[in-house]
């Protein structure tokens, strides 16, 4: 069975929809440990109440981001995990992170990358007057959401929309874009050919999800 380690700074809704779609059995691996960077956070509140063990990292007690990383790819190491998600983890995560697991770290974010990277997307894309926007699950690489795009769905945006109300509207399909492409990185579906990823059986054909969702 694969073993999943999720990093959160959160609230960690993201969090909570990976570990329910596991413990419903839609995905078949186990969650084996949060990690965070923060204290006090929805996320821990949310681990404990799902029973999933969680260790905290203070970034402040290490010299560098490399050595907070190394530290983080150590206990991944011990604990055998297979792939790694960043669900509103605010770190950036280092090359020390990225080699120890290549093509094996997913991110989610609230845009239609590659517009609108970084901080505060649904401001920039309500600012820069855009129809639709959306979330990306992403494979993580050595820029700030800049790597391989798994699966993007679309949501429009009105003209009485708030950066609050897109939030709101994006989120509720965060929690199904991602722990779909959770599940089809456990299947062993997913291929990487560059920046090109292609999940092996899936429907390309039609919006507002592509690839289309299979099983939320």
């Amino acid at each position: 069975m694969k073993r999943i380690a999720i990093l959160a700074s959160g609230r960690g809704s993201n969090f909570e929809a990976i570990v329910k779609a596991v413990k419903s059995g839609k995905i078949d691996a186990e969650v084996s440990v949060l990690i965070v960077d923060r204290k006090k956070i929805g996320a821990i509140e949310k681990a404990e109440k799902l029973g999933v063990n969680w260790l905290f990292f203070d970034p402040s007690s290490f010299p560098s981001r490399e050595e907070y990383d190394r530290k983080i790819v150590s206990v991944l190491r011990y604990l055998n995990v297979d792939l790694v998600c960043l669900a509103g983890y605010m770190k950036v995560v280092s090359s020390v992170f990225i080699e120890a697991f290549p093509n094996r770290i997913l991110n989610i974010h609230p845009s239609l990358l590659p517009s609108f990277p970084g901080l505060k997307p649904h401001w920039q894309a309500i600012t820069y007057g855009v129809k639709i926007s959306g979330a990306t699950v992403h494979i993580v690489d050595k820029g700030v959401d800049t790597g391989p795009i798994v699966i993007q769905c679309v949501v429009p945006v009105s003209p009485e929309d708030t950066p609050e109300t897109l939030s709101e509207k994006i989120l509720k399909w965060e929690h199904r874009i991602y722990p779909q492409a959770v599940k089809w990185f456990v299947d062993s579906r997913v291929k990487v050919d560059g920046r090109k990823v292609t999940v092996e059986g899936a429907d390309y054909s039609k919006l507002p999800v592509v690839p289309a969702l299979e099983d939320f």
